[in-house]
């Protein structure tokens, strides 16, 4: 019997809605668009890092004119790797539009840059804040720290400078030093969301290798991205390399000895680098989710339609880590809450028993409208949290204050020494001459 063509429609979408959910925030599908083809085998350990930990990667040639990324308005992938830096036009109906709107939908991105980079990959990284050196020819070079081979090629340079950052880079720390030849980056010092993971030496410099110079270079020292990550505030992630050979096989196997070092590390530290950065921008680390947002009076259980100035509350959320198979307690100390209306009257530090919960108790402020209780985290490699819950706090009504309060007794004997002087006043008006 052959099938409705409605139920047909809904089982041919069935893997185009599959994918990225809050209950399991890693990436699954991933697009991998290539130059050539043969980047499947010269990178082959870093993409069956990837394979191994459960991920569906579609290779394609980067002009292929069948490229799409979406269908019925649907996404059909989770995350894109551009290993294609030559490619001077991305086929079908990708370009740099569709790229970085790919981005804003809440999607990954990594992007591998080198020598020979087009305007498009150029553009990319532009529009999610790096700026690869305008000169087309440009490379990094470095005379004091590049690794000694048989060419001496000083443009293979040796870099130890990694950002300190557990939740990026993971807890293992990286023991050898990272190989690059590319092209430098650089990124505005002022965004707070392009961080620099990587980043040349002191001696460096981005220049042509086989023109004479004769002025300073644009880009110089520390202020040369080798490679940058950017978290958007929607919680997209980008890795932005200008080597793609940081991730093959044959940098991976490389052993390394800086020049002026007599340390021969039998492998680069380009492995671990490669594959810790991947886990982090397909959200196997450091993705966060809030749940069970709650507050009530002190000894209450029951969440109350509003509050009283100067009552007493307890406020309490539970906040969750994804470790890239299942949620685990979040720990940190630094997770605050605001009582806000329009500023915040109160800012508590919350704190938490280790399984998840962070509580804290306060006292509603002598002021009544609409406040709200925010919770606003910001943290280095971690997906930003900002959640929000509305209660009103009203005045005392007439009934429920104090008979007589100490503070204005001034007050009470004014009137009373009133009352008596007007009676004393009118005794002696009424009976004597």
């Amino acid at each position: 019997m052959a099938l409705p063509l409605s139920i047909i429609v809904i089982i041919a979408l069935l893997p185009i809605c599959w994918g990225f959910s809050e209950e399991q925030p890693t990436d699954q599908r991933v697009l991998v668009l290539l130059d050539d083809i043969a980047l499947k085998s010269t990178h082959s350990i870093f993409f069956k890092s990837l394979l191994d930990r459960g991920y569906e990667l579609d290779f394609k040639i980067a002009d292929d004119p069948t490229l799409a990324l979406q269908r019925y308005g649907k996404y059909l992938y989770d995350a894109l790797i551009l290993f294609a830096p030559a490619v001077e036009g991305l086929g079908g109906s990708l370009d740099v539009a569709s790229v970085i709107d790919f981005v804003d939908s809440g999607h990954d991105l990594i992007l591998a840059a080198d020598t020979s980079t087009s305007e498009v990959i150029r553009d990319i990284a532009t529009e999610c804040g790096a700026d690869f050196d305008e000169d087309i020819d440009a490379v990094v070079i470095d005379h004091f720290n590049y690794a000694l081979t048989s060419e001496n090629d000083h443009t293979l340079i040796v870099s130890t400078d990694f950002i300190n950052s557990s939740v990026i880079l993971g807890s293992n720390d990286i023991k050898a030093p990272v190989l690059f030849r590319g092209i430098g980056h650089s990124v505005n010092p002022a965004s707070s969301l392009v961080v620099e993971i990587l980043i040349a030496s002191s001696t460096a410099y981005s220049a042509n290798p086989s023109v004479e110079l004769t002025d300073r270079p644009a880009l110089t020292g520390t202020s040369i991205g080798l490679v940058s990550v950017v978290q958007a505030r929607n919680n997209a992630r980008v890795v932005i390399s200008g080597s793609l050979d940081l991730f093959s096989d044959r940098f991976f196997h490389s052993a390394v000895q800086k020049f002026g070092s007599l340390t021969k590390y039998p492998r680069s530290g380009n492995e671990d680098f490669a594959i810790e950065l991947s886990r982090w921008v397909f959200h196997e680390r450091g993705h966060l989710k809030v749940v069970n947002l709650q507050h009530h009076k002190a000894g209450e259980k029951l969440e109350p339609p509003m509050y009283r100035i100067s009552d007493q509350l307890e406020f309490s959320i539970e906040i969750y880590e994804w470790s890239g198979k299942h949620w685990r307690p979040f720990q940190a100390s630094d997770v605050q809450v605001q009582f806000y209306m329009m500023s915040p009257y109160v800012l508590k530090t919350l704190t938490h028993n280790k399984k998840g919960l962070y509580s804290t108790s306060f006292q509603v402020p002598d002021v009544y409208g609409v406040f709200q209780f925010k919770v606003e985290y910001n943290r280095l490699g971690y997906t930003s949290l900002a959640v929000s819950k509305q209660i009103p706090v009203r005045p005392f009504r007439h009934n429920e204050y104090e008979r007589f309060i100490p503070a204005a007794y001034p007050y009470y004997g004014s009137a009373f020494s009133m009352m008596t002087g007007f009676f004393i006043f009118g005794l002696f008006f009424l009976y004597h001459k």
